[in-house]
């Protein structure tokens, strides 16, 4: 393989892939935690009659309690390098972009569940976590990835490494390098009293 090939790939894997994978293992994870929520709420292990039954209702759990746990995997993992000093806004934007992952996921339950009338539980499951999941993953993906964890962000954790790298390489003397010398070709310690 050709050096210029295994460099275009390894800036690929770096700057893409790498993340994709560690998202789909989050998402998961958080896929896991969201439809198994969502079928013992449907199921009424939790109680019978109340709203949190209702497919509509059991969704917006399911979601909410993988949208924290997917933030929490996200920031600490995934894009650990690129999280935020502050966590608060970070999460209210996380928050955002979940929340329009999460309606494109009930928007999909709601045309199958009431606009077309596909109402059991295996016509719920593929609306919401198959197809809504499917559209869904890529809409937050694209926005984590740019948006809220972007590198681009003044108060990113890699931005302040950045900075802080920079300052390292303009005001100190860099490792094994010559001592500066004066016009005189004396090293500048040399006259010093």
């Amino acid at each position: 393989m050709s050096t210029r090939l295994a460099s275009a790939l390894r800036r690929l894997w770096d700057s893409l892939l790498a993340y994709a994978v560690k998202f789909g293992v989050v998402g998961l994870i958080g896929l896991v935690i969201d439809v198994a929520l969502f079928n013992a709420l449907r199921l009424g292990v939790f109680g019978e009659g109340h709203w949190a039954q209702s497919a509509i209702g059991a969704k917006t759990i399911s979601t909410s309690v993988a949208i924290v746990f997917n933030w929490l995997g996200n920031r600490y993992w995934t894009f650990r390098k690129h999280r935020r000093r502050n966590y608060l806004r970070e999460f209210v934007e996380y928050a955002i972009v979940s929340l329009g992952g999460m309606a494109i996921a009930l928007g999909c339950l709601w045309v199958s569940h009431h606009w077309l009338g596909y109402t059991s539980l295996v016509a719920d499951n593929i609306a919401t976590n198959v197809v809504g999941l499917a559209l869904g993953t890529a809409f937050r993906f694209v926005l984590y990835r740019y948006w809220v964890f972007g590198h681009h962000r003044a108060d990113g954790l890699s931005n302040l490494s950045r900075v802080e790298e920079a300052q390292r390489t303009l005001f100190e003397e860099p490792e094994g390098a010559p001592p500066l010398e004066n016009p005189e070709g004396t090293s500048p310690t040399a006259n010093a009293p």
